[in-house]
């Protein structure tokens, strides 16, 4: 059973690398891949983003606090 889910695209790749298909799969793989790649950095990037927010929110209400408490 394992053997037909790896067999199976193996042939179907050799048998139409002679037309151009296979060079095709090979491409669409290749995109679909650095798509992912992009996606996992935007999703990083994003994270930074928000955490940086989230800190300097953080911060400016420490100052409001401590400027209450000195004007207390």
């Amino acid at each position: 059973m394992h053997i037909t889910r790896y067999l199976v695209p193996v042939v179907i790749l050799a048998l139409t690398s002679g037309c151009g298909l296979g060079e095709t799969a090979a491409t669409a793989t290749a995109v679909a891949e650095s798509e992912a790649q992009a996606a996992r950095a935007a999703i990083e990037t994003k994270a930074r983003i928000e955490q940086g927010i989230e800190n300097a929110q953080q911060a400016a209400a420490e100052q409001r606090r401590a400027i209450d408490a000195a004007t207390e």
